[in-house]
């Protein structure tokens, strides 16, 4: 007889991918979506949920229906999906995402509150080495994944954005602006964008094998239970980020009257908080920044030691998860400035293909896209996201700079859409002659 998930267990394996999923950015984006956006945050709202929640819960379920990203790429070609795999590990893990992790809560709510004269650099190093201590502790025990996170962390972060809501629920203080800047010209390509820089559908293609490693944990063994599992749960862990979403964009809306001026959304968590709670809110602000890193931060340890032992086979999981930690504490010390200076440039190139395969990947089994337009999206896609990488550094290309910059949406960085949309639907129609 076939082992069968528990309706407690199915809870806990949601809950635990919505705290892989829920990061820094989507702490941070959320509030000043509803701040800027004013009386038109639910456009903008809307908009941000296609990328920041439906593509992300599209990649878990496409990464599992082919059995992991490398599988997925091939249809690329071989050597593509070698090297394509490794870039996105490395570049969502220790190189960029898990440092980026580890510093945000230090630099975003922690640093603010410390005296003037305490150094800001051993004061981030004590910080980095108590979180990436806890991260590896964790990490080392896969099957104990979700009652850790799923049924402990995560909870308790969720309950901690709640006190959150309900405080300001009580006090409502009810001052909702007009939208601000870009958001009144165009809320719905701008919530559209944001919901793209949470970076959850990198992310996705890496939870995908987390998901499915925490299934086999459980005894469930039967392919098909596997992928029915994570579809579920990929939509639960979707639906609770809905709400969460939901949650801190009212958040940033009820101030955004305010004539405070707030450069992200940490700032405006934190005001909230500590105005809301004083100076228990200053814990609650900080807790709940260390926790929604923490639990991602694990994740992306567990599914990039798992990858990297797979696919070596001489380095098991315990000293890669040891590796890759140690690697993301020395990057995390570098400063959240440092980190994003490397984070964009990289996640600019890879990033539009991660959302053209997720899509591909969905739709072959209806489709059936051949190799060569797989080939060709992958090209192009590519190819413009190099290139704009390269104009937005200041390197002025004869022609490309001018032909590139004339692509629709290369303004909010969505010039690769239309021209990629366009050579796939061409080249599949040609190639199935």
């Amino acid at each position: 007889m076939e082992r069968k998930l528990t309706r407690s267990e199915f809870i806990s394996l949601s809950i635990m991918l919505f705290g892989l999923f829920f990061g820094a950015g989507n702490l941070i984006f959320p509030p000043m979506l509803g701040f800027n956006s004013g009386n038109k945050t639910i456009v903008s709202f809307i908009f941000f949920t296609l990328t920041a929640i439906i593509f992300p819960v599209l990649g878990v379920i496409t990464v599992s229906k082919t059995n992991g990203l490398q599988n997925l790429a091939k249809k690329v070609h071989p050597a593509f999906a070698l090297v394509f795999t490794i870039v996105i590990y490395l570049s969502i893990g220790p190189g960029l995402g898990i440092p980026r992790a580890g510093v945000v809560p230090f630099e975003m709510a922690i640093f603010q509150y410390l005296p003037k004269d305490f150094d800001a650099n051993i004061s981030r190093l004590i910080y980095t080495l108590i979180f990436f201590s806890i991260a590896y502790y964790v990490s080392l025990s896969p099957n104990k994944l979700v009652k850790r996170s799923g049924k402990i962390l995560t909870p308790i972060l969720i309950s901690l954005i709640l006190i959150l809501f309900v405080g300001i629920l009580f006090k409502n203080p009810n001052n909702v602006g007009l939208p601000k800047g870009v958001y009144a010209k165009s809320p719905a390509i701008v919530g559209f964008v944001e919901g793209y820089n949470t970076l959850d559908a990198i992310a996705a293609l890496n939870f995908g094998l987390v998901i499915s490693l925490t299934l086999r944990k459980f005894n469930i063994k039967n392919e098909k239970e596997i992928v029915g599992y994570t579809i579920k749960s990929g939509l639960l862990a979707g639906f609770i980020l809905l709400l969460i979403y939901a949650i801190l964009s009212y958040i940033g809306m009820m101030i955004s009257g305010s004539s405070i001026e707030f450069e992200n959304g940490a700032q405006i968590l934190s005001y909230i908080s500590e105005s809301l709670y004083g100076q228990f809110g200053v814990a609650l602000i900080i807790l709940i920044f260390t926790l929604a890193c923490l639990t991602t931060s694990i994740g992306l340890i567990v599914s990039i030691s798992e990858y990297f032992a797979t696919l070596t086979n001489k380095i098991n999981e315990k000293t890669w998860a040891l590796i890759v930690t140690l690697f993301a504490f020395i990057v995390s010390n570098f400063g959240l400035n440092a980190i994003l200076s490397i984070t964009v440039p990289v996640l600019q190139i890879v990033y539009p293909f991660s959302l053209v395969i997720i899509i591909m990947g969905l739709l072959h089994d209806k489709i059936g896209f051949t190799k060569a337009t797989y080939v060709v999206a992958a090209i192009v896609s590519f190819a413009i996201a190099i290139f704009t990488m390269l104009i937005n550094l200041g390197l002025e290309i004869p022609f490309f700079t001018g032909f590139i910059s004339t692509f629709p949406f290369y303004n909010v960085g969505l010039n690769w859409v239309i021209p990629t949309i366009i050579s796939i639907f061409f080249t599949q129609l040609i190639s199935k002659k």
